[in-house]
């Protein structure tokens, strides 16, 4: 028996207020240009709140507690490509909370670091990533959603 298997991942919402501190994709392959989360897959054998703190360490460079990890949604969805590699679960978290300065670790994957209110996000935003966001700004989000299924 095959088993069917998603790509999990962590992304995390740096709040500053009304802010969100955002990514800009760069020699990735996937969604270069474009604003992003941090955020990063789950490795084998590592829970989703580790691979959370570990991304938002490797790529700005502050720590956060797992308990200041506040749960926004999660998100299973598809390119309906049929490929095994289109099939994610993505688990959304905020918070306000960390220890040390947010600065760009990663260069040669992002060519830029900033602060954006929610009401004037940059333009592109990687587009599962903006509907989260959306959600923030409205204050209303479901607990989980699906994407790209009929």
């Amino acid at each position: 028996m095959d088993w069917f298997q998603v790509i999990p991942a962590a992304y995390v919402a740096l709040r500053r207020g009304d802010e969100v501190l955002l990514l800009l994709r760069a020699n990735t392959g996937y969604m270069d240009g474009y604003w992003a989360m941090p955020a990063g897959h789950v490795e084998q054998g590592e829970s989703v709140l580790a691979a959370a703190r570990r991304e938002v360490c490797e790529e700005i460079g502050v720590e956060i507690d797992p308990a200041d990890l506040v749960p926004v949604t999660a998100m299973h969805r598809t390119d309906a490509t049929g490929e095994p590699i289109d099939e994610r679960v993505d688990f959304f978290f905020t918070t306000s909370r960390w220890t040390g300065e947010p600065r760009l670790m990663e260069p040669g994957k992002a060519a830029g670091l900033g602060w954006y209110s929610l009401d004037k996000l940059p333009d592109p935003v990687v587009p599962h990533e903006a509907r989260v966001l959306a959600g923030l700004r409205a204050g209303t989000i479901p607990a989980v959603i699906a994407e790209g299924f009929e």
